[in-house]
């Protein structure tokens, strides 16, 4: 589908469907708006899909955090006078989303989480060392999926000139940190609302033994795993995502 992005005060979004109940979708940080073609193609005709674009490289270093996104967020939902919100998100978004929920669990609905972190993940590791060879960036990229022709060549290039850019590297760099420091195991027991987990069992970025941990502390949650699947199922594996989704949608009313 063809994304409007929408500029108000400080918050850039998408927004696809006002005034139906909300599906709030929180990328990650090489996440982009094509990431989510396949949820929003799904469910814009039944529900308000909305995407806040996270200001992960207009932030000065010393306030990211994904405390400090969380905050953005949160702010945005304020403005927008958004309730029973579905919150949905990937990798750091999802570590974002059980902040949020930490924070103000009034105004979520529900959440899901998929290739999350919050608990565990394997950093970049030597990724920004060796920024100048494409080839194993483009391997990097690949690895986020068990199929790694998922991997687009577009997709590969913003990577690559994201982590060659000095200001937004260091955002990065400053991001990932931050998401391994903020661990939340000994709080998010106390996230009550219906969760859902849906986990690559291929993903190796945050493996399916974090999913597992997820749902054990996690009182009202289900876990399904997507076979031959990695980081980002949505992308990866649209059709079966969408039913997993639909139906956990289903019997929330």
């Amino acid at each position: 589908m063809q994304h409007i992005v929408q500029e108000e005060k400080i918050f850039k979004f998408i927004e696809t469907n006002p005034g139906k109940e909300v599906i709030m979708l929180l990328h990650g940080l090489f996440g982009s708006l094509s990431n989510f073609d396949g949820i929003c193609n799904f469910f814009s005709d039944r529900f308000n899909v909305v995407i806040p674009i996270l200001p992960i490289y207009e932030l000065p270093l010393r306030k990211i955090s994904v405390n400090t996104y969380a905050e953005y967020v949160l702010d945005f939902i304020d403005y927008k006078g958004y309730a029973d919100i579905h919150l949905l998100g990937n990798s750091l978004g999802g570590h974002i989303g059980q902040t949020i929920c930490l924070r103000k669990l009034d105004v979520i609905k529900s959440l899901t989480l998929t290739g999350s972190s919050g608990l565990f993940e394997n950093s970049m590791g030597s990724t920004f060392l060796r920024r100048n060879d494409y080839d194993f960036i483009k391997k990097k990229a690949e690895s986020t999926f068990y199929d790694p022709s998922t991997a687009s060549k577009e997709m590969v290039d913003d990577v690559y000139e994201s982590i060659n850019n000095r200001g937004k590297a260091l955002s990065l760099l400053a991001s990932a940190k931050s998401a391994i420091r903020e661990n939340l195991e000994d709080r998010i027991s106390s996230i009550i609302i219906p969760t859902l987990l849906i986990w690559g069992s291929n993903d190796i970025i945050t493996p399916p033994f974090v999913a597992e941990r997820f749902h054990a502390l996690i009182p009202n949650s289900e876990l399904h795993f997507i076979k031959e699947c990695g980081h980002a199922p949505m992308m990866e594996k649209p059709n079966e995502f969408n039913q997993i989704f639909d139906s956990f949608l289903s019997k929330l009313g």
